[in-house]
């Protein structure tokens, strides 16, 4: 849901956009970390967040981290 917002950010087209694993913080909300393919061997680390029910809100792109490989660990940023 939020490849066409990363696309747009890093001004990419991405053929390859697979989550591989993720994490969650609860806030007012849920940030959303997840560990995506973008291509054969690159990866991205994004942080999504996903508003509360009432807000009516699709998932908002709030941070992105390139350059990452499969064996980079996921961490909060």
């Amino acid at each position: 849901q939020v490849k066409l917002q990363f696309d747009q950010k890093t001004n990419r087209n991405c053929s390859i956009f697979q989550a591989i694993v993720y994490r969650s913080q609860v806030v007012a909300g849920i940030n959303y970390f997840i560990k995506v393919q973008i291509s054969e061997d690159e990866y991205a680390h994004l942080r999504v967040f996903q508003a509360l029910p009432y807000a009516n809100q699709g998932p908002r792109l709030d941070g992105y981290q390139t350059g990452k490989t499969r064996d980079d660990p996921l961490t909060y940023f």
